[in-house]
C-alpha cells in the first residue's frame, strides 16, 4: 500500500498525498484522487474538500505546530 502524508499547508487546507478512503457522516465512500484538499477553515461548501474560501475569508493559520503547543505533541 501507497505511503499515505498529510501535510498543512500556511494558511489553507490539509494536502492528503496517497491512497485514502474517506467516508461521509452516512458511511457512504466520497470519490478521492490520489492527491486531495481538505477544508481545514470550516468555511467550504464542499466540505470535507476545500474550495478556496479560505482565502477569501482570510483565514490564517501556521503549517506547522507553534514550538510547546498541544499539536506539536
Amino acid at each position: 500500500m501507497a505511503e499515505v502524508t498529510i501535510e498543512a499547508t500556511l494558511n489553507g487546507p490539509y494536502l492528503v498525498t496517497g491512497s485514502i478512503e474517506l467516508h461521509d457522516a452516512d458511511g457512504k465512500v466520497l470519490p478521492t484522487k490520489s492527491k486531495v484538499w481538505l477544508c481545514r477553515c470550516g468555511a467550504s461548501t464542499k466540505k470535507p474538500f476545500c474550495d478556496g474560501t479560505h482565502s477569501k475569508i482570510g483565514f490564517q493559520a501556521a503549517a506547522k505546530a507553534v514550538p510547546g503547543s498541544a499539536e506539536e505533541g
